[in-house]
């Protein structure tokens, strides 16, 4: 099979063909018609992650056809339309994954960067019949970073008024997309004028920009509190945050990208009794209610991108480049 493969530290992907994977008993092979990009594959190859491992196949979500079944699977699967669940080993509780077993499809185990992946059976879902094989390759990781993060995590309700920073990258627009399926009022903020439009397009109340000094009072001002904050950068602007939450607010954080918090005041933390909530990606149960969800809405995910799968470098490339509005898609067959 021809794959994507990351040599080293900093290396630019190479395309070449490789070993097709095997399928070992539990597993099965799955023929993938399209993958997607998410920001983990950027920070892997920049060598700022853990558990680092070369030659590699990066790439955490996928679509495709299982064309193989190991031993122990029901062979009737051949043929399935599926996508992938790439967290692997969540372990037994809900409330948070196994800090030992716990790990993601694309690293340290070969990904979807390539035509051919085989995975445990377990982490094969039916692709959503409403969604292409592309549109389907943007769903698994961040669709359900946003369904735990906004649903179980935050607990959103019908009616509450929520607030999305960062948006553009795949996890807010799920997050923005879910929040409105559900009944919620949206505001977000951005870095890029240009993304908040496309935002309100897609149903966003309105939004405002970070880049302003004083973008927290002006969004308190024309949006007032919000019962939930969904934040992905934490840093130096993080304690805005607490003013803009309402009394009994819940702040939940599933990214760190502007670094660690500035002084928080614990007064303002008790005083309104806020939650603050760390979410990573979601369980067996957080995938397969996300599926049920987007299946059940008729949700469509937002592309930005659509390249070949020898083109994997130039997905890299717009990654670096921070300026996508949705998902970076890989086409593997030409045909969706």
């Amino acid at each position: 099979m021809k794959a994507n493969i990351l040599t080293g530290k900093n290396q630019p992907l190479i395309f070449q063909e490789t070993e097709t994977p095997g399928c070992k008993a539990g597993e099965v092979l799955v023929h993938l018609h399209a993958s997607a990009f998410n920001r983990r594959d950027y920070w892997i190859q920049q060598g700022q992650y853990a558990g680092l491992k070369y030659p590699v196949i990066p790439g955490s979500d996928g679509s495709g056809v299982i064309v193989k079944t190991g031993e122990g699977v029901n062979s009737a699967l051949e043929g399935t339309s599926v996508i992938i669940n790439p967290g692997f080993l969540w372990g037994e509780s809900e409330s948070a994954q196994s800090p030992t077993r716990f790990r993601i499809l694309g690293m340290p185990d070969n990904g979807t960067f390539a035509e051919y992946v085989s995975v445990p059976v377990e982490y094969t879902f039916e692709r959503p019949s409403h969604l292409t094989h592309l549109q389907a390759a943007a769903l698994p990781l961040a669709g359900v970073t946003a369904y735990r993060t906004l649903f179980s995590r935050a607990n959103l309700t019908s009616g509450e008024k929520v607030l999305i920073t960062g948006i553009g990258g795949g996890v807010a627009l799920f997050t923005l997309q879910f929040a409105l399926a559900a009944g919620a009022e949206v505001w977000v903020t951005s870095g890029s004028e240009e993304k908040i439009e496309k935002a309100k397009k897609l149903g966003a109340k309105s939004g405002v920009s970070y880049r302003n000094p004083e973008w927290a009072k002006s969004l308190l001002t024309e949006a007032g509190n919000f019962d939930v904050i969904i934040d992905s950068a934490g840093g130096e602007g993080f304690p805005d945050l607490l003013n803009l939450a309402a009394f009994g607010g819940r702040i939940a954080i599933y990214g760190g990208t502007k670094g660690s918090f500035a002084a928080l005041s614990p007064q303002k933390i008790f005083w309104k009794q806020l939650s603050i909530l760390g979410s990573t990606m979601g369980s067996p149960e957080d995938f397969r209610n996300m599926t049920a969800f987007v299946s059940t809405h008729k949700i469509i995910p937002v592309i930005d991108t659509e390249l070949p799968l020898s083109d994997a470098n130039e997905g890299m490339n717009r990654l670096a480049q921070n300026t996508q509005f949705g998902k970076i898609i890989l086409n593997h067959t030409g045909v969706l």
